[in-house]
């Protein structure tokens, strides 16, 4: 892809981002993105097969980053320069949510947060079976598959209870809270 195209989708990615925080996106259009990107419709279609399309990859793009930077621990974006980089997965994706999240957090506060809710515990699936689940009996007797979801679920939920409360305790203080809760599950 080149720099035009890039800048055009970053354009559409941009104007996406903004209509989605001030409507819900069933009454978005494609033409209020064709006109907010200040984009042709051909252009527009170009890239995009259908608003759908757009919003998949854009929850791709956001999330697939945050989780792939989280699974390789060795892309931190200069988070740990001073070689503090934390034990736990979970540490990980709560500072790079903070630090560098600020288009997620945005996402999962406003209006249309139950679309990202859902792509955002998709995307988390993989990293925790892969990352915490792989491995380890659990102390229950359940299923894995429920297990991976009760702890997705409630991974999301306390990423959402802390950006209801302003986000004030620290990412460490909330991987020491999840994982105590986690603890006698294993």
């Amino acid at each position: 892809m080149d720099r035009r195209q890039r800048r055009t989708r970053e354009a559409i990615f941009s104007a996406f981002s903004q209509l989605l925080a001030q409507k819900s996106y069933n009454s978005i259009t494609v033409q209020d993105i064709i006109d907010t990107a200040d984009i042709g419709r051909t252009t527009f279609y170009a890239h995009f097969e259908t608003k759908d399309d757009l919003l998949k990859e854009l929850c791709e793009d956001l999330f697939g980053h945050i989780i792939g930077s989280a699974m390789d621990c060795a892309h931190t974006h200069g988070l740990y320069s001073d070689d503090s980089s934390p034990e736990s997965v979970f540490c990980h994706l709560l500072q790079h949510l903070q630090k560098n999240g600020s288009n997620i957090l945005g996402l999962l506060s406003c209006e249309n947060n139950d679309i990202f809710l859902r792509y955002f515990k998709n995307s988390l699936n993989s990293l925790i079976q892969n990352q915490f689940i792989k491995g380890r009996a659990p102390k229950l007797d359940v299923p894995s598959d429920f297990l991976l979801n009760h702890i997705c679920g409630s991974f999301v939920e306390m990423v959402l209870w802390w950006i209801k409360g302003g986000m004030i305790q620290t990412p460490e203080e909330l991987d020491r809270y999840f994982c105590a809760v986690l603890e006698p599950l294993f």
